[in-house]
């Protein structure tokens, strides 16, 4: 008897490795839309089960895992998460602010946001681009706490709507933004809503939906400013750092950052800036400086949510770890 292609494609792979996909694909409750669907999502996930393995072999400073992202090869995870570096490259930071540690003489050994209650819990963008919101709200938080000892998570969903080209705004819905864009455009709106009021949806939707003017804005969320922190600069960065969470734009569409599990990340990234997340701390690991970074994935990706980013002048020729030395920026209340 003849096998069909599927099932021929599935001989060649061990049953305990197609029963550890298995698990994989029910604890990510994946949707096979047919044996074609399954076969491709199959393929990459032992392509890139077979490059975990290979990266841990080799006793690094940090450890991959499988993820939600597991299935995808690298066009369709930049594809899933509306990657892009559009609006990141058409940026130039000013330089002449002064952040408020600027006169600090000693910078303090570690700083930990998340330890200090200043951190909401990891959020999860989905498909769609708009880490920039993300970013820019994980900032607000951490400022607003600072101000007033409350942590509150504000709307993601409204910058989306109504921050855009659409409604007299800079940025792209979906499609992309600016952490700077964003925090000037909620100066102009007197704060954002919270989160609570203004629920995010386009994760599922994967578009902007019509901007809702009618919810409350919370008064304390306006920003008055923002600091753009000198590029290129560890010690400028972490002094920023050491006053509040600090939103940064990074590269993340290679593939050992796609299947980051653990540890120091001091693996290829480079300085293509198409993503926005949020620095909330730094320290050292095992001999290791690192920059502690929020992401928007969910907490099923990297280490519940974050990851650590290398930090010293040896990356990326003093730009930082996946270039986040270059467009630092944090908003005053």
């Amino acid at each position: 008897m003849r096998l069909s292609p599927f099932f021929f494609f599935l001989s060649l792979v061990s049953s305990s490795l197609i029963d550890t996909f298995e698990d994989w694909a029910h604890q990510f409750k994946m949707n096979f839309e047919n044996d074609k669907h399954y076969e491709t999502i199959l393929e990459n996930w032992i392509n890139n089960h077979k490059f975990i393995d290979e990266t841990n072999s080799k006793n690094l400073t940090y450890k991959l895992g499988h993820n939600q992202f597991s299935g995808m090869d690298s066009t369709e995870f930049r594809k899933y998460l509306g990657i892009s570096k559009f609006l990141f490259n058409e940026h130039k930071p000013v330089t002449n602010n002064i952040s408020y540690n600027y006169f600090m003489t000693q910078l303090p050994k570690s700083v930990n946001w998340l330890e200090k209650g200043a951190v909401t819990n990891v959020k999860d963008q989905g498909q769609c681009g708009s880490c920039w919101s993300f970013s820019t709200t994980g900032a607000l938080e951490g400022a607003y706490f600072i101000k007033t000892g409350k942590l509150e998570a504000f709307s993601e969903q409204q910058l989306v709507d109504c921050d855009n080209r659409l409604n007299g705004g800079k940025d792209l819905g979906c499609k992309g933004g600016l952490m700077d864009n964003a925090f000037s455009w909620i100066s102009k709106n007197n704060g954002l809503c919270k989160e609570d009021n203004y629920p995010y949806i386009s994760g599922t939707t994967q578009k902007i939906d019509n901007c809702d003017k009618t919810c409350h804005v919370e008064p304390k969320s306006n920003i008055q400013t923002y600091i753009d922190v000198p590029p290129n600069s560890d010690d400028e960065m972490m002094k920023a750092i050491s006053s509040q969470p600090v939103s940064i734009a990074i590269q993340a569409d290679q593939r050992e950052f796609q299947l980051y599990s653990s540890g120091v990340f001091t693996g290829k990234c480079g300085n293509e800036l198409n993503h926005g997340v949020l620095v909330v701390g730094y320290g050292t690991l095992n001999d290791e400086d690192y920059y502690l970074v929020k992401n928007s994935w969910s907490d099923s990706w990297g280490d519940s949510g974050y990851i650590k980013l290398g930090r010293g002048i040896q990356y990326n020729n003093g730009d930082g770890q996946c270039g986040l030395l270059l467009q630092g920026s944090y908003p005053l209340l």
